[in-house]
């Protein structure tokens, strides 16, 4: 079945620095755009950083320069790069690729906890 696998999440102290990735596959990304979501503890997901189709990349204005996506299409990955980490960063992160017209993708997520 193809999906998406997010990993890298983990435990760091405020300023520090994790890196996700998200393995996905081209079936599912050729006709995407694919991104990083997060949801933070009692609110709802919200959007990251995402690649349009045509490989622009955006970013939500609270990132504010801490946090990079990346990918690298020959091995099938997208990253996201968090710098700088806050303890209100503290949440799942998912990847997710959709399109119109197209079945939406959400990977499992990734705990990303930040200690003051």
């Amino acid at each position: 079945q193809v999906q998406l696998v997010e990993s890298g999440g983990g435990y760091v102290q405020a300023g520090g620095s994790l890196r996700l990735s998200c393995a996905a596959p081209r079936s599912i990304t050729s006709n995407r755009d694919i991104g990083w979501y997060r949801r933070l503890i009692g609110r709802q997901r919200e959007l990251v950083a995402y690649f349009t189709t045509d490989g622009n990349a955006n970013y939500e204005k609270f990132v504010k320069g801490r946090f990079t996506i990346s990918r690298d299409n020959a091995e099938n990955m997208v990253y996201l790069q968090m710098t700088d980490l806050k303890p209100e960063d503290t949440g799942v992160y998912y990847c997710r690729a959709w399109g119109a017209h197209v079945v939406d993708y959400w990977g499992q997520g990734t705990q990303v906890t930040v200690s003051s």
